[in-house]
Parts: structure tokens; C-alpha cells; sequence
């Protein structure tokens, strides 16, 4: 007996279990029927989603090494040679315009299977970054990188998520865009999408311009927003007083706040943890100013030569907008100084008000809604939800490599982006199925564990002097086949050789 061509099972064969689950094979195969090409559309987009969930990679990749050394040959049918650098990129230029259909499709779906309603929708943005100039990308701009690479070209993708972060839809805008600018947009094309129901829309207070808060009010929109620093320090004196404070966590209060007009909502939110954070913050802001500051002082006092004192004007403001967190601590000011070779001095005065403002403020954020009728912990629980927005991202950009984008062209990095949200749908659903049988909530590590299950030919001598080879599924290891019995998931025994893709059922 002899043990030919092991291949990777488990991993890409849960990735298949996934796709089928979440209805993707049937959609796929309606919106791209099959025509005159050797292997349907439908099929490599199975191939591009499962691989970028299993190992995520550049599509070249995956075509030139990763799907060899897996088992989807078995369970697609498609052998190796017949997926090349051409047919996977066609593949993506296929799915691209099919993107509003399977968002429809996997709301529906998802909704349906975790029994979600979306009346809470969680709004962020975030940047991905080019390897490359991406000349032929006119979406692709500097801007503002979350992923520390100012070097680098990028665009920013906008995603929306109801509660638990599971995915509704996208858009991917410049690289250049700036996120308050993005807030009408999204939110109209999310009620062309999917109907103008009575959401409640949570963002950030990078969207909180006054602008958009106008907007979210017409047609009996909801809102629950982040407010800016300059509305905070507006509500300083209410943060002080002592009274009428919620404790909603052992380290959370939480204080509300209606305005005058009766319409809205201010939340004053403190939070210890979060007020151990600011404070070592300001300290290491602080520091770097009073250097600075003594810094300067020693070169007007060493100078030999009278100084522009406009220069050092504009040096102070320099100065203080780079440490802007602790730029209301001091008093900065030039004074004339006709006794000195410089002939000005640097007077540095702290501002009798910062202490007292430093450790009130510190730890305090504020959040302004129109919901009247939400007690303090169901306001402050479901702006907490934003995290479940950043985990999403984060999961993509760790775990589904989303970044950097290979590609060049505006179509085909649109299209890469897709692939990725699918990819994230297929991440949701694990996720969850995870949490419902208690085994905790961190896909990489099923797919890491199956991940070692292997498929392999097994050849048997026959006695009539020739063989007989047989595709086998090698029996899990007894942690594994717990995993999977916790799951509802059954492995095949043997799998058929040449199969097609409708000749494995699950």
C-alpha cells in the first residue's frame, strides 16, 4: 500500500461548506450563467472567496501555488492547469457588476439564518494602499493612511454593518476622501438599496459636522453619533457637577443631557480606563512641549544676533499644533527684550484653568442623538457597537489581507475589494457558528485546526498484479473530530476523481 498526492482538506472544504450555506453557489450560478468557457465564472469566484478565507494572498498567488496543494480539484473539478493568471483575473472582471445583488442577497440571507433585523446600521470607513504607482486607478490618491503608509497611494473603503458586525454593503471612494464628506452619500444609496426603514445610523465623530446631523434629521432618521472635542468642552461645567451620573459598567457613567429645544440628546460618557489612557497622553504631550519650549528659550538666549520675531511667532504656533493636546497649558507668548543680543524673549505662562479642565475632561467623550425614548445603557451599548465596524476592518485587513491591492486597474481593485467583503460574510458565518456552539469566536483558529486534515490517494496492489488507487479524506485527530461534531459538519470518507462541481454533496 502507498500514500500518493496529499492535499489540504478541511480548511477549503469548511470554505465550500460556508459558500453553499450562505446560498452563494445557486446566486452565483443565476447571475452567471454558463456560456462558451471551459469553467463557469461561478465557480472560480467560489475559488477566489474560499482561498482568500483559508490563506488570503495576491490573486496570482492563488492561481500560480496556493489551489495546487489544496483539494478544491476534487470538490470543484477543476484541475490546476485549467486555473492560470487569465481566467482567475477575467473571474473578478465577471463578479464586479453583480455586487448590489449579492449584497441584497446576503442580507436576505444572513438575516434569515442569525435572525438579524438591521434596524441598527454602524458606519466606518477605512483606507487600503497600492504596492505600486496604480496609474491606471484614478481612485487611487494619497490621504489620510489608517495604515501608517503616507508613502503610499490608496482608496478608502466605506462599510456598513448591523449589530455583531455582520456585513450589509459597501462603496469604495477615493483615496483622498475625507470621511465627513461621505455621510449623504452612503446613507442615500443605502435607502435606494435597501428601503428607507426607520434605522438607526452610529457613527463616529469624525462624521458629526453639523451639516450632517441636519441630514440625518430629515425623513425621521435616527442618529447616535461621536460629537466633536469643541462640543465637550462646551459641556465642562455639567461634566463637573456630580449629580445625575449613571453608573452603566463598573468603570462607565453616564450622564444625559437634553437640549434646549427638546430635539436631541447630548451623552456625557467617563470612563476610568479611558481616563488612565488621556492622562498618560497629556503627560507624554506635556513633556515634549516643555522641551520645546526650553529648547527655544535656549536659542533666543544664545543668539548673537538680533531675531525675527515673526519667525519665532510662527515657530511657537508650529510648535504648539504639533502638540495640540497639551497646547492650552501654556500661556506662549514673545516679548521685546532690547537689553538681549536677540532682542526678544520667550515667555512661557501655564494658564491658571488646566488642571482643573485637565483632569475633569480627562476620560470624558461625548456622544448627541435624537433618540428621546432609550434609557442611558441602551444609548451608550449601542454606540459601544462601533468596534464591531473597526473589528471588521481589522479582520480584513489581518486575516483576509484586503491590503496592500496588487492590482492597477480601478475595475479589477474594485473587484478585489468584493472578493474580500464575500470572504468577510463567509468569516461572519463561521464566527457565529462558532459562538452558538460554545467555541468561542475566533474563525482563524477552525480554519488553522482543519487546516491539517488532509485528502490523499491510497494505492492498493490488486491480486491480479495491478492497483487500485483510492481518493480518501484522512480520518481527523480526535480534537478535530470534535470540533467538527460541534459544528454539525461531516467530512466525506472518499472523494470521486474528475469530479464536477455538482458531484459532491454535503
Amino acid at each position: 500500500m502507498a500514500v500518493e498526492r496529499s492535499r489540504r482538506f478541511g480548511d477549503v472544504f469548511l470554505g465550500l461548506v460556508l459558500w453553499r450555506a450562505l446560498g452563494l453557489d445557486e446566486l452565483f450560478d443565476r447571475l452567471l450563467p454558463e456560456g462558451r468557457e471551459d469553467i463557469r465564472w461561478s465557480t472560480v469566484a467560489a475559488i477566489h472567496a474560499i482561498l482568500r478565507l483559508c490563506e488570503p494572498s495576491s490573486d496570482l498567488f492563488l492561481a500560480e501555488s496556493l489551489y495546487a496543494k489544496t483539494a478544491l480539484e476534487d470538490l470543484l473539478g477543476v484541475p490546476p492547469e485549467k486555473l492560470n493568471e487569465d481566467r482567475v483575473y477575467r473571474a473578478l472582471d465577471a463578479i464586479l457588476p453583480h455586487k448590489e445583488a449579492v449584497e441584497k442577497h446576503l442580507r436576505d440571507r444572513l438575516g434569515t439564518l442569525f435572525d438579524l433585523d438591521y434596524e441598527i446600521l454602524l458606519y466606518d470607513v477605512t483606507s487600503t494602499y497600492f504596492e505600486g504607482l496604480a496609474q491606471r486607478n484614478p481612485q487611487a490618491q494619497r490621504g489620510y493612511s489608517r495604515d501608517h503608509r503616507p508613502d503610499c497611494k490608496q482608496v478608502c473603503v466605506a462599510l456598513v454593518v448591523a449589530r455583531g458586525g455582520i456585513p450589509l454593503a459597501y462603496e469604495v471612494f477615493d483615496g483622498n476622501r475625507v470621511d465627513v464628506t461621505t455621510v449623504k452619500e452612503i446613507v442615500t444609496t443605502m435607502e435606494a438599496r435597501f428601503g428607507a426603514a426607520r434605522r438607526v445610523w452610529v457613527m463616529d465623530r469624525g462624521m458629526a459636522s453639523e451639516d450632517n446631523v441636519r441630514f440625518l434629521r430629515q425623513a425621521g432618521r435616527r442618529y447616535l453619533i461621536g460629537a466633536s472635542k469643541s462640543d465637550l468642552r462646551r459641556h465642562e461645567a455639567q461634566i463637573a457637577e456630580e449629580r445625575d451620573w449613571a453608573r452603566i459598567r463598573e468603570d462607565v457613567e453616564v450622564k444625559l443631557c437634553p437640549t434646549e429645544n427638546g430635539e436631541e440628546l447630548y451623552i456625557l460618557c467617563r470612563s476610568e480606563q479611558r481616563r488612565e489612557k488621556d492622562l498618560a497622553i497629556l503627560d507624554r504631550f506635556e513633556k515634549r512641549l516643555e522641551k520645546r519650549i526650553e529648547s527655544l528659550k535656549r536659542r533666543i538666549a544664545k543668539a548673537k544676533k538680533p531675531i525675527d520675531r515673526a519667525q519665532v511667532d510662527q515657530q511657537i504656533g508650529r510648535m504648539l499644533q504639533s502638540n495640540f493636546r497639551a497646547s492650552g497649558k501654556y500661556d506662549l507668548r514673545t516679548e521685546e527684550a532690547p537689553e538681549t543680543a536677540a532682542g526678544i524673549s520667550l515667555v512661557a505662562k501655564e494658564t491658571p484653568i488646566w488642571k482643573g479642565t485637565r483632569n475633569t475632561m480627562a476620560g470624558c467623550y461625548l456622544l448627541r442623538t435624537n433618540i428621546m425614548d432609550w434609557t442611558h445603557d441602551e444609548l451608550w451599548q449601542t454606540y459601544i457597537q462601533l468596534t464591531d465596524a473597526e473589528d471588521a476592518f481589522r479582520t480584513q485587513k489581518s486575516h483576509l489581507s484586503i491590503r496592500p491591492v496588487w492590482h492597477h486597474r480601478e475595475d479589477r481593485t474594485k473587484a478585489h475589494i468584493f472578493v474580500c467583503f464575500i470572504a468577510y460574510a463567509m468569516w461572519k458565518t463561521l464566527e457565529l457558528w462558532q459562538e452558538r456552539a460554545r467555541l468561542g469566536n475566533s474563525p482563524r483558529m477552525l480554519l488553522d485546526e482543519f487546516r491539517e486534515i488532509q485528502s490523499a490517494d491510497v494505492v492498493l496492489p490488486t491480486t491480479d498484479g495491478h492497483t487500485l488507487k483510492v481518493r480518501c479524506v484522512v480520518k481527523p485527530e480526535a480534537a478535530q473530530a470534535v470540533l467538527l461534531e460541534r459544528l454539525g459538519i461531516k467530512l466525506p470518507r472518499r472523494l470521486r476523481m474528475n469530479a464536477t462541481a455538482r458531484s459532491h454533496q454535503m
